[in-house]
């Protein structure tokens, strides 16, 4: 039903037979393996299917860790799920932060994640560098290998596609969806590493660039930023005017939606050197809400919880109807055809743990109401962001375990799970045919639930979810337009009324025009957005990451939270990395050791 493989391409064979000429399996492989591995009269015996497996590669790498299941990687890493493309993201930008505390330090790097207290030796910010180049690896090869093809023994130009399209537009479409999912991961290598490696497909004078080539680091951060953009500006500019995706794949609104982002950092990614990206984020933000804004909702769900249950690809491009396309852009998930225990699983899974009808004071969760069967009770919340919400009336929190199943919201011992909320939010839970889940407390203990029964459940094992990853949202996009109206880009009528849709979604009144300043704005995103993979960056961009302006429980390894310095607004880049290069070639974050 939501399989990539199954969706996009005709046989999952496909995936398992291009693999070995397309991914990178090393930590510190930077380029992909030399395609002679698959010989060309293998490949034109089936050239349109080869082709469309080389392009489901590049959406396959942001989804699943290993093309084998959900135990393999195709990085080396000690384990399979934390090399998961989301879930590094997940890692970097919400574990030093208010939103999360995972609290099995056992996991080598996380403690100091969690803690803010990390150094170039960190093994999971070598994972995630690891897995953002293999993904850029497998985008490049795609896009060799389509400028390429007539190396192949193949002329596109005599091919239709299984729609009966042209090949060559086929071609076309892909290789602009391969640089604007490149881009996607580069928006992570500028925010987490600044100044990182340049990767692409070809050099400045448009020769495609051989493999094996080592990829060099970036004059600045600001000039990575400003070749990324430039490309999907270039992207979103050749995109066509009539193009609806298909189910799993990027549209127009996706590449509008990123250029939205980008420019809404653009000053913290430039090191202050561009204040126009607040007017261009308005502007984006504007075509995107234009589209969108099409009925008394605004474009937004009905019901925030059916965004992270597992009908939600009813609002993902390519399934949605107007009016109930929320997501933009996401990652497809099926329980069956796409496993994983990143993505949606983690994010389930990782919040949950069954202690079964026991005394409160042990904690109460049935992991079943969640659609699951099994429960790692490993990750919660911390106090200052569970005191953002009002928990009484905020409907986001609907799902939320406090104290009434056990849950302390101190975090007194970081690493007991009962000492921090659950914020619960992902289910693998069906809402009902119009978007909505049935709400209702349930009886034995008055917890608020979502399934009244088994047929609001996937299936009987539960052991992998439907739910699919939304990774840019309409919401987002409205909350982004009103804090790019706050530095004077738009109207400031307009940017209240987008933040007060967002805000009547929840069930909370409206705020006034002297109510919106940016802390409001950043409190509405962490509300609306926690758990998206996007908090470290807008604290940063709010100047309340770094230094004291404002601290969280666990903040630099103390108990109430302390400054950390300003340098760590940027990780290091991970010396094993810059241990690779030729001594004095690759040029480490300022702050870090080596």
């Amino acid at each position: 039903m939501k399989s990539i493989i199954n969706k996009f391409i005709a046989s999952s064979l496909v995936i398992a037979a291009v693999g070995s000429f397309t991914s990178c399996v090393g930590d510190l492989d930077q380029q992909p393996k030399d395609p002679s591995v698959l010989t060309s009269g293998e490949f034109s015996k089936n050239p349109q299917e080869y082709i469309a497996g080389l392009m489901a590669n590049c959406y396959a790498g942001m989804t699943i860790s290993g093309q084998k299941g959900a135990g393999e990687s195709d990085i080396t890493s000690p384990d399979a799920g934390m090399s998961c493309y989301s879930r590094t993201i997940f890692m970097l930008n919400e574990f030093p932060t208010d939103e999360a505390a995972w609290i099995y330090f056992s996991d080598a790097g996380v403690e100091d994640l969690v803690k803010a207290t990390w150094s170039s030796d960190n093994p999971v910010l070598n994972l995630a560098y690891s897995r953002f180049y293999t993904h850029i690896a497998v985008c490049n090869d795609f896009l060799r290998n389509m400028r390429n093809l007539g190396e192949w023994g193949i002329d596109p130009s005599q091919l239709t596609d299984p729609d009966g399209n042209p090949m060559t537009e086929t071609i076309a479409q892909f290789c602009r969806e391969a640089r604007a999912l490149r881009a996607y991961t580069y928006f992570q290598v500028i925010d987490f590493f600044g100044r990182a490696a340049v990767a692409w497909d070809v050099d400045d004078q448009g020769n495609t660039i051989p493999y094996g080539t080592v990829p060099p680091q970036a004059e600045s951060r600001a000039a990575l930023y400003n070749k990324v953009v430039a490309d999907l500006e270039d992207v979103l500019a050749n995109w066509p005017a009539n193009h609806t995706p298909k189910y799993g794949r990027i549209g127009k609104d996706a590449v509008r939606g990123l250029l939205a982002r980008f420019y809404l950092n653009e000053k913290v990614f430039t090191d202050g050197a561009s204040d126009a990206g607040w007017k261009k984020c308005w502007d984006m933000c504007e075509q995107i809400i234009r589209d969108h804004n099409v009925n008394a909702n605004h474009g937004l769900a009905k019901d925030y919880l059916a965004l992270f249950g597992a009908t939600n690809h009813n609002f993902m491009p390519g399934n949605a109807t107007a009016g109930n396309n929320e997501i933009l852009m996401g990652l497809p998930y099926d329980n069956m055809n796409t496993q994983s225990y990143g993505g949606t699983d983690f994010l389930i899974m990782g919040v949950i743990g069954d202690f079964g009808n026991v005394a409160l004071d042990k904690g109460f969760c049935n992991k079943t109401w969640y659609g699951f069967q099994s429960a790692w009770a490993c990750m919660h919340a911390r106090q200052q962001f569970s005191e953002l919400f009002d928990l009484e009336k905020d409907g986001r929190t609907y799902l939320w375990l406090t104290e009434n199943a056990g849950y302390t919201i101190t975090n007194n011992t970081i690493s007991k799970f009962t000492d921090g909320y659950l914020p619960i939010k992902f289910t693998n839970v069906k809402a009902a045919a119009d978007n909505t889940y049935y709400r209702f407390q349930d009886p034995e203990n008055g917890l608020n639930r979502i399934a009244p029964d088994a047929s609001m459940l996937v299936d009987a094992n539960f052991n992998f979810c439907d739910t699919d990853l939304p990774l840019i949202r309409l919401a987002d996009v409205y909350l982004m337009a009103a804090e790019s109206s706050l530095h004077g880009a738009g109207s400031s009528t307009d940017g209240l009324k987008y933040l007060n849709w967002v805000r009547e979604r929840a069930g909370l009144s409206g705020l006034g025009q002297a109510e919106m300043t940016s802390q409001a704005v950043l409190n509405e995103r962490a509300r609306e957005l926690y758990w998206e993979n996007l908090r470290r960056t807008d604290l940063i961009r709010f100047g309340q990451f770094a230094g004291n302006a404002y601290n969280w429980n666990w903040k630099n390894g103390a108990a109430n939270g302390t400054a950390i310095a300003t340098y760590m607004n940027v990780y290091p880049i991970p010396s094993a990395i810059v241990a690779s290069y030729a001594a004095g070639t690759y040029v480490q974050n300022p702050g870090y050791v080596k």
